[in-house]
């Protein structure tokens, strides 16, 4: 009986550890949220798809990653493929990384 106690609690805890860390993986960056930050480039590239939609955008010459909402939201909010494309000037408001060297937003 207890063997398989313990053998619960094993399992329980292998799980949890492979959730976290695959929560970890998919939101693996942290961003700021004392205010919106506001980015204006070209897009160098669409991607919707899982886990994120993005954008690559060129501003003033540095690549920057804007990532979005899953794409079923994505989508229902509107933004598809066809809505831009690359080489439209875009303007993305969200969330910048804290890490100031990583070129990265959420919007």
């Amino acid at each position: 009986m207890q063997f398989k106690a313990i053998r619960s609690v094993t399992l329980t805890a292998a799980v949890m550890l492979a959730a976290g860390t695959a929560a970890y993986a998919h939101h693996g960056w942290s961003w700021t949220q004392d205010g919106f930050f506001e980015l204006k480039g070209k897009i160098t590239a669409i991607y919707i798809g899982n886990p994120h939609a993005t954008l690559d955008v060129d501003a003033e010459g540095e690549a920057w990653r804007v990532e979005m909402a899953p794409p079923s939201r994505t989508i229902a909010a509107g933004f598809t493929e066809e809505v831009a494309k690359v080489g439209d000037e875009v303007t993305a408001i969200g969330n910048r990384s804290v890490e100031a060297s990583e070129k990265r937003m959420k919007a």
